[in-house]
């Protein structure tokens, strides 16, 4: 089986993870949390985003884990239009994430736009990026299905990518964002979205673990050619616009599986089980991700 050697895991839990937790998690525990999780390895991190505080108050904080946070490794900070991309401006962030769901319900229902209205606001923005040197990472949303409309057409989603693409964007990450995909359809998909687009930009693969199927949507796109994974550690998260969305998938249990097939991946396991029992306190759900549960049951991570 013609498998990658080396994986690229992007950190996604503290501005992914944490950003629909209901309790106000204090500013020192996410620094903590970031430090750890690079400590653990992790080059590749959402530290935050710039958002409305009044929607998601969770990252009314950014400026505070930004300054503390910001070093030579590739940390993204999530900035969904003008505004957003405004405060950037103001920091040392060199690497900036966007997003567009291909479903236009899902679209409105979270930053009441249709898609189309999205990329016609982002193209200038991405030009303006790309001009001053950023890097920009497109996040895609509802890749496979969508809470409101119910199965995505694979032709949209190739299109939207595609016009990415041509904005010059430098990573997309496909997100099957109410953990419905199945193995066959992540395959296929990231096959096709490989072959076409693959050799322009990075390609990273992004599950929930809403029906249990995510390790088996990331060895489906290993086999496809992937070989960039977004992961929240202790695999926390949701999305507050897709009704039944649990958590993201788990970085240690992706690493774990990862590691136990050969392919590398740079990351400490015990480190990073370090780094989630430090926030596991702070957040209002339990780590329910199977490396850590058998971890912590078997012993204690000091």
């Amino acid at each position: 089986m013609n498998l990658p050697e080396k994986v690229t895991m992007i950190e996604v839990g503290p501005r992914d993870g944490l950003q629909n937790e209901k309790k106000q998690v204090p500013t020192n525990a996410k620094i903590h949390f970031i430090k750890g999780l690079k400590e653990a390895g992790l080059k590749e991190m959402e530290l935050t985003s710039f958002v409305s505080p009044k929607w998601v108050p969770q990252m009314s904080d950014a400026k505070e884990v930004i300054e503390s946070c910001l070093d030579e490794d590739r940390n993204f900070v999530l900035a969904p239009n003008r505004k957003g991309i405004d405060r950037v401006y103001e920091t040392d962030v060199k690497h900036v994430a966007v997003f567009v769901g291909v479903s236009s319900a899902f679209n409105k229902k979270n930053i009441n736009k249709t898609t189309e209205e999205s990329m016609e606001e982002l193209k200038p923005i991405l030009a303006e990026l790309k001009q001053k040197g950023y890097f920009v990472r497109a996040c895609i949303s509802t890749a496979f299905y969508c809470p409101y409309d119910g199965k995505v057409d694979p032709d949209d989603v190739l299109a939207l990518c595609t016009q990415f693409a041509d904005y010059g964007v430098d990573e997309l990450s496909v997100a099957d964002t109410v953990g419905m995909a199945n193995p066959q359809e992540s395959y296929e998909l990231f096959k096709r979205l490989n072959d076409e687009l693959g050799d322009r930009l990075l390609l990273t693969a992004h599950f929930h673990d809403t029906r249990g199927m995510a390790l088996a949507n990331v060895f489906a796109c290993l086999q496809a050619g992937i070989s960039r994974f977004d992961a929240s550690s202790g695999g926390l998260g949701g999305c507050p616009f897709a009704p039944g969305a649990t958590g993201n998938v788990a970085t240690e249990d992706v690493v774990y599986m990862l590691h136990q097939m050969g392919i590398e991946t740079g990351i400490d396991l015990e480190k990073l089980l370090k780094a989630i029992q430090g926030i596991s306190g702070h957040v209002s759900r339990d780590i329910e991700s199977k490396y850590y549960k058998l971890n912590n049951q078997t012993h204690s991570v000091s």
